[in-house]
């Protein structure tokens, strides 16, 4: 392994795109190389300096304070290259603080857990004169949709607010098995995270879960499948894939709470892939107020499949 280097002092001035950022997350982007521990060192210690003061990790940096980094070493760039720059994401909504892209199925939001390359690395490849790009909220990798990203900090913080507080309108469509009975239910159950033996990350109904919250309406409905439109009143992980299949409605195609079986059979049908889609965000614009709604048609994939089941199998009205 290859020996770091050193560098002198540095002097940071925070520009509009870092204010609102906390301090531990702002040197833990521009430090690249340097391991977690010693960044929060540097913290406690005192020597990393605002405005000549010490601050905790948790201090939200403000617009032309002075950042004194001490010295640090820094691990040689490795030769892996920048993101692939890729085929160009269809943008559906963009200004000067926001950008909505709707992402494909198959592709994460962003590197990480054995993935190099995620949405927000390939945007930040095809656009280095952006002075900021944020992922404002995270979509699964099997999920096709709605994705926006932040082009201020201003606008990510207030976007994570809305978020928190339930102002963003957040509706996607899905296939389960099975025939839907209520046109419009309401699923209540508390979502648990928890890690299985081999480390993968998964959700369960548990009374010791966080307090969740799907309004789950019918769209269509054939014999042996029904078209759901889900509307996330809150935004736990997996919680309309673990929601469904609690119920008894394991959304097609779900490699991980879903009928197994089931899904082989869909896939000699031309069902590949999971059926979620994020189809529609409504929120007011975290700068001007403005009232945004934006959709995205399903893709082609899920809608061939649609096409499918009305050819091969009797239609139900709901």
């Amino acid at each position: 392994m290859e020996q770091g280097k050193a560098i002198a002092v540095r002097r940071e001035r925070v520009d509009e795109a870092a204010a609102g950022q906390r301090i531990d997350n702002y040197l833990l982007r521009i430090c690249k190389g340097v391991p977690k521990s010693h960044v929060y060192r540097i913290l406690r210690s005192g020597e990393v300096r605002v405005n000549g003061g010490r601050v905790a990790p948790t201090y939200r940096l403000a617009e032309n304070d002075e950042i004194r980094i001490p010295p640090i070493r820094l691990a040689e760039k490795t030769t892996s290259g920048p993101a692939p720059a890729g085929e160009p994401l269809p943008v559906v909504f963009e200004d000067e603080a926001l950008l909505v892209v709707d992402k494909p199925s198959g592709k994460a939001v962003h590197g990480g857990s054995g993935v190099s390359f995620g949405v927000i690395e390939q945007l930040r490849s095809q656009r280095p004169d952006a002075r900021l790009l944020e992922l404002a909220h995270r979509i699964d990798r099997e999920t096709s949709g709605l994705l926006v990203i932040a082009k201020k900090r201003s606008a990510l913080t207030a976007l994570h607010d809305m978020m928190r507080e339930g102002r963003v309108e957040k509706r996607y469509l899905t296939l389960v098995p099975g025939r839907w009975a209520n046109p419009l239910q309401h699923i209540k159950e508390p979502l648990f995270k928890y890690l299985t033996a081999e480390g993968e990350r998964r959700v369960r109904v548990s009374g010791d879960g966080k307090a969740s919250h799907s309004i789950v309406r019918l769209v269509r409905r054939w014999s042996r499948f029904s078209l759901l439109e889900v509307e996330l009143k809150t935004g736990r992980t997996h919680q309309i894939r673990v929601h469904l299949a609690h119920l008894g409605f394991p959304l097609c195609g779900d490699d991980k709470y879903g009928d197994f079986a089931l899904n082989k059979s869909l896939e000699a049908e031309g069902l590949k892939r999971m059926f979620l889609h994020a189809a529609r965000l409504s929120f007011a614009h975290p700068l001007t107020g403005e009232a945004i709604t934006l959709t995205a048609d399903l893709p082609a994939e899920l809608q061939s499949f649609l096409v499918h089941l009305d050819t091969t199998e009797p239609r139900k009205h709901a």
